[in-house]
């Protein structure tokens, strides 16, 4: 959930060629948009569909790929926004990959149904005032955490980014790791791949762009669900 000490240079990941796969076609004047009216069914059936999977979610105990469900899990293929005013985390790694879409996804683009991301692993953070929000298509599905005196915790913490920014701060970083040989966070990347890892990590302003989040635990206190015209 971090990027390596030069924040800068991790928001210069590359992004997902195929992510904007949305198509504009004009309408005769005066007609009435079919495409606009199926967009707006797409948009809710989405929704629909979303906010079982994210109360799940909110259930405090996300399995992962360090527990039950595995991280190569097929991505939606549409991106998030996740933001927090600080997230503090022990055991710290970093490295790059793929996601893949499952196939056929109407998500994919000319990407070819993936995605290259950068992983970010923490075994234990915590997070203050967090926010995340998915655009449906003329909503957003809007989720709020941690703005009280307790903040949101989790163990075994990763997510899959293609954008990172914030206030970055390190203790004992080691970069240019083999990422097969990481230690910190009980995560290992691919043979060959280029990758940092530290002992701690604080973000101030994070804010992210991601395509998939796993916890062996995540606790969210305060936790509220809604649909809004704004993300986070």
């Amino acid at each position: 959930m971090a990027s390596s000490p030069d924040v800068p240079s991790t928001g210069n990941t590359p992004e997902n060629p195929g992510s904007d796969t949305s198509s504009d076609t004009p309408d005769a004047p005066g007609a009435t948009s079919g495409g606009e009216r199926r967009g707006r069914v797409r948009a809710r059936r989405a929704a629909v569909m979303a906010v079982p999977a994210t109360l799940v979610a909110a259930g405090l105990a996300v399995l992962t790929a360090q527990g039950a469900l595995g991280v190569q899990f097929a991505i939606s293929g549409m991106p998030f926004t996740v933001t927090a005013t600080e997230l503090n985390g022990t055991g710290f790694e970093q490295f790059g990959g793929l996601d893949n879409m499952a196939e056929g996804s109407p998500n994919a683009g000319d990407s070819g149904g993936q995605v290259l991301i950068v992983t970010s692993a923490i075994k234990h953070a915590t997070l203050t005032k967090l926010c995340q929000s998915v655009d449906l298509g003329g909503t957003n599905l809007l989720i709020t955490a941690g703005s009280g005196s307790e903040k949101v915790s989790a163990t075994d913490l990763t997510t899959d980014s293609t954008e990172l920014s914030g206030d970055a701060a390190f203790n004992n970083i080691e970069i240019g790791n083999d990422a097969s040989t990481l230690t910190k966070a009980g995560v290992k990347g691919p043979i060959g791949v280029f990758s940092q890892q530290a002992d701690t990590v604080r973000i101030a302003n994070l804010r992210q762009t991601n395509y998939a989040t796993t916890a062996g635990v995540f606790k969210l206190p305060g936790l509220k669900l809604r649909f809004s015209d704004s993300g986070c």
